[in-house]
């Protein structure tokens, strides 16, 4: 006589699928663990590897062909004409061509800054808006930088308070903006913040500024988090570093 096929116990059954269920939670977990861990190490060691890169090649250029020096700046309350029109910075695209330093941010912090905001021109340092100010001259000379990963260069940027300095040096010479007011949180389409003067910021009038920008919150891009200095000194390279920059 054929024996009848008769189907496992439930027990056995639930045991099965709790045991599947638990195999596929330990994958998931272990591929979410491993995507954090590239995302908040991973993506920090290969940044800091491409802006050491672009350092010591920025740095190379300026031995092989150093620059005339800059002509100092005048403090702002000592204008006695107003500035000229703003001249947009012609800096080669996708290349370093200045260092940044933050005091606040520590005494080893240092950036190089690139020119234009790409995607991955961000990942090897911070991005000049193309067509804003040149480094020291007359308009706007705005940044970008990542809050988080690719080496989270302005992670500190909430802590920037009127009275800071923010410090760079190119082929010519040193340039000290002093923060002018406290980050302020802004949207993605308030593209002005970058204007020659700045929307939302403390100036009237055209000057020689710099505006810090970097995604908000910490871990999102809703928002945008701005920060405005202006330009209050001027050294060349034989003058040595200014004041304020422990070297």
């Amino acid at each position: 006589m054929r024996s009848r096929w008769s189907p496992p116990p439930r027990d056995v059954v639930l045991r099965l699928l709790v045991r599947t269920f638990s195999e596929v939670c330990l994958t998931a977990g272990s591929l979410i663990v491993l995507f954090v861990a590239y995302v908040l190490l991973w993506t920090g060691v290969k940044a800091d590897q491409a802006m050491d890169g672009e350092m010591a090649r920025m740095r190379d250029r300026w031995s092989a062909a150093p620059a005339a020096a800059p002509q100092p700046a005048p403090a702002p309350s000592a204008a006695a004409s107003p500035p000229a029109a703003p001249e947009p910075g012609t800096y080669p695209p996708g290349r370093a061509f200045a260092e940044m330093y933050v005091p606040r941010f520590g005494p080893d912090w240092n950036k190089p800054v690139l020119e234009g905001t790409g995607t991955e021109l961000l990942k090897k340092g911070l991005g000049h808006y193309a067509g804003t100010a040149r480094l020291g001259g007359t308009g706007n000379f705005a940044v970008a930088g990542h809050r988080r990963t690719y080496g989270d260069p302005f992670k500190d940027i909430p802590k920037l308070r009127p009275g800071d300095l923010v410090i760079l040096k190119d082929a010519t010479g040193w340039y000290t903006y002093t923060v002018r007011a406290e980050p302020l949180r802004t949207l993605p389409t308030e593209v002005g913040v970058v204007d020659p003067v700045p929307s939302r910021s403390p100036f009237t009038a055209l000057g020689k500024y710099l505006t810090l920008t970097t995604c908000d919150p910490e871990w999102g891009h809703s928002h945008r988090l701005v920060v405005w200095a202006e330009l209050t000194g001027i050294r060349t390279l034989a003058q040595g570093s200014p004041e304020g920059l422990a070297r």
